[in-house]
């Protein structure tokens, strides 16, 4: 496959760069710095320097090229209101544009679970945040896109464990950002799954039988 990830500089995007790169994938990405630029070059990733932020869909568009697919992994994490809605939200859009001008096959978007942080008392911007990514969830799930939404609980750097509870709906407890990036990994493989929102969880199942049993396409 050829997948382009934008947020390939985080902590998932990375993991998934690395998780694709090692099963003989093409990846590349979008990257805000000429110096990470250079970092993914040596591993044998190529990327493009842009801001999310201000880069139109039509340029975005030429950066995803003849990928299969697009992965958008980039996130706020519930800060300020104004970078929330340039990149959870603008952001997301952008990606369903250049994802379609470009022809991409799929469009894959890691969302979060909408339970996450309800014990807590939250503040406006991190409110703002969930409804942001509620929107942009909205969004993709009314485009003409081959669309996957991922929603994982809560994301630890833990070590991987290989074994996850995946399905429509799932409780909120907290899973690793490795077993996340597999998980993509391989979904990205599974032709058969599309259209769907999926929610990820810590659990016993080994991660490519759960998602699997998540297939519903004959």
């Amino acid at each position: 496959m050829d997948v382009f990830i934008i947020g390939i500089t985080g902590k998932i995007g990375g993991l998934l760069a690395r998780e694709l790169v090692s099963r003989g994938d093409t990846v590349r990405g979008l990257v805000r710095r000429d110096d990470q630029r250079a970092d993914l070059a040596a591993d044998g990733i190529d990327a493009v320097v842009g801001d999310l932020a201000g880069v139109s869909a039509e340029a975005l568009a030429v950066a995803v090229g003849g990928a299969d697919a697009v992965v958008f992994t980039a996130g706020s994490n519930g800060g300020a209101a104004e970078t929330t809605k340039a990149i959870d939200g603008d952001g997301v859009a952008k990606a369903i544009e250049a994802t379609r001008r470009a022809g991409a096959g799929r469009l894959a978007l890691v969302s979060v679970l909408p339970e996450s942080w309800r014990e807590r008392d939250l503040g406006d911007e991190v409110e703002y945040y969930f409804a942001v990514k509620k929107e942009a969830d909205i969004a993709l799930s009314r485009s003409e896109l081959d669309w996957l939404i991922l929603r994982p609980s809560l994301l630890v750097d833990d070590p991987g464990i290989g074994t996850v509870s995946l399905g429509p709906a799932e409780f909120h407890g907290q899973v690793a950002r490795a077993d996340v990036a597999e998980t993509l990994a391989e979904l990205l493989r599974e032709p058969r799954i599309g259209r769907q929102i999926l929610e990820l969880n810590t659990g016993p199942t080994p991660i490519r039988d759960a998602v699997r049993a998540n297939v519903r396409r004959p």
